[in-house]
């Protein structure tokens, strides 16, 4: 008994470590001294690096949000300009499991006989960075970046992206009262 509920809670802890590993997260951060309230149009620059199927996508997520929003996109000399950078970069993971029987570190020193078996799991982290400038002065008014572990179905992929470009453009356009209480990091 003793063993299975050993076994039990290091499967419910590397459950709880995993899901908060593949978690995704999203940050954003703005220049308080912008005025939101006169950007009312935006067009895009680039997205680097490219990509015609992905780009298609993030553009599309980000249209969807600013539209929410009450920005209305232009071809050419929109009020901000945006501009996506997306990265994606193989990380790899150690899982060490102990069978319960000795092995490792006891309370009362070094234990018996046991096995432990310890995997490597490669996985790909993708993170988009979306930032808007003012199209007049070219600074950086804000900037919003999301960061997830990628899938190896680009359907699951697609609803990752729009979840996290969503969760960006939340609290978009900062409010004078995000302004003043914001404790972000400034741009």
């Amino acid at each position: 008994m003793k063993f299975a509920n050993r076994t039990a809670s290091y499967t419910l802890l590397f459950l709880t470590m995993l899901g908060s590993a593949l978690a995704q997260h999203v940050q954003t951060d703005f220049d308080h001294q912008a005025n939101f309230s006169k950007y009312k149009t935006y067009s895009w620059q680039e997205i680097k690096p490219a990509n015609s199927l992905w780009d298609a996508r993030i553009k599309n997520a980000v249209d969807t949000q600013l539209t929410a929003k009450g920005l209305t996109q232009v071809d050419n000399g929109g009020d901000v300009s945006i501009v996506a950078i997306k990265t994606t970069r193989t990380e790899r993971t150690l899982q060490t499991f102990y069978d319960g029987f000795g092995g490792g570190w006891r309370w009362r020193g070094f234990g018996g006989m046991g096995e432990a078996t310890t995997t490597e799991q490669d996985y790909k982290e993708g993170t988009l960075v979306v930032d808007l400038y003012d199209a007049i002065t070219k600074q950086l008014i804000w900037r919003g970046s999301a960061e997830d572990t990628l899938s190896d179905k680009a359907a699951k992929n697609e609803k990752n992206l729009d979840k996290g470009v969503a969760k960006m453009f939340k609290s978009f356009p900062p409010s004078v009262k995000a302004t003043n209480d914001c404790d972000c990091d400034r741009v």
